[in-house]
């Protein structure tokens, strides 16, 4: 393999797990294995060493930046999690010889990887060439065999790239990490933003949507104070309604996770309360369910130290 695991973090009920990974430069990253539903496993890739894109409220972001990570550092996270899984089955059958696994907390019987999501370290689009590259082999036949529906592209916008995604990968699903649907809160919080702005983010929407007829998710994390009020929920209607072919958007809203930062996430009653305004607004909308808090190993808070 392309790195050595350092160490494996797992969650008290066994749904999530974490590894810290050595790459052959001394460098480290994390990667992380989710279960929402029992034998059904997501991959949760990174893609590079830190991010450049320095959000203020996400860990990796804050972490600085090292480099890209090749193809084969990207796909061999997917080798080291289906090793595991393998191991971890054959544990459990030495322990239960009369086949009685599926009364084990560690719930793995049958299980399998169904899901791959390039949502770890790194902006995805930053590093096209070897993301590209590792998604043709993901959904290669002959070597991973993943379907291409089963892969999701987390990014924060880089709009060139969000329309060669469509090119070359018109099945895989896109995700927008979005957060702000106001510029000037947007580049305070991801100076992303100072270079692609929400104007340029439509018009990429637009030009997706012009051959393609997928989803799109915009993943929209909820910070107490800061964009949890009904005008941010009103700026986050209009945004979307701006765009052609809109009803293809869908928001994921998604609860903080805490890092080391000054930031809090907004009470589940304004959660639901931001999530109603867009019900009530006619906008596609579900609360997505966090995995990997306690090992730091949900949204945000990969960093990939020791």
């Amino acid at each position: 393999m392309s790195f050595t695991p350092e160490n494996i973090l797992v969650s008290k009920n066994e749904d999530s797990f974490k590894a810290l990974l050595k790459l052959k430069d001394n460098n480290f990253i994390e990667t992380v294995l989710l279960s929402a539903k029992p034998g059904l496993w997501s991959v949760c890739l990174s893609t590079q060493v830190g991010c450049p894109l320095n959000c203020s409220f996400c860990a990796t972001g804050q972490s600085g930046f090292k480099r890209n990570l090749t193809a084969e550092e990207i796909t061999d996270q997917v080798l080291l999690w289906k090793q595991y899984l393998k191991t971890q089955n054959s544990k459990l059958k030495e322990q239960n010889p009369k086949d009685k696994i599926q009364n084990s907390k560690f719930k793995i019987k049958n299980s399998h990887i169904s899901n791959v999501v390039f949502m770890g370290m790194g902006e995805p689009l930053l590093n096209w060439e070897n993301v590209k590259e590792s998604l043709e082999d993901l959904i290669d036949p002959e070597l991973f065999g993943f379907g291409s529906r089963s892969i999701s592209v987390s990014t924060c916008g880089i709009p060139e790239n969000i329309v060669k995604m469509q090119k070359y990968f018109p099945q895989i699903n896109l995700a927008i990490s979005l957060h702000f649907a106001d510029d000037q809160k947007r580049s305070q919080f991801m100076p992303i933003n100072k270079k692609h702005n929400l104007k340029d983010l439509s018009h990429s929407f637009n030009q997706y949507f012009e051959s393609s007829k997928r989803k799109v998710f915009l993943e929209y994390i909820l910070l107490a104070s800061l964009n949890d009020s009904e005008k941010d929920a009103l700026d986050l209607v209009k945004f979307i309604k701006s765009i052609r072919n809109n009803y293809l958007l869908h928001v994921n809203l998604i609860e903080y996770n805490q890092t080391y930062n000054k930031y809090s996430g907004s009470s589940r009653s304004q959660i639901e309360k931001f999530k109603n305004y867009l019900l009530n607004n006619h906008i596609s909308v579900t609360t997505r369910k966090s995995l990997g808090q306690e090992i730091q190993g949900a949204c945000g808070q990969l960093a990939g130290k020791k």
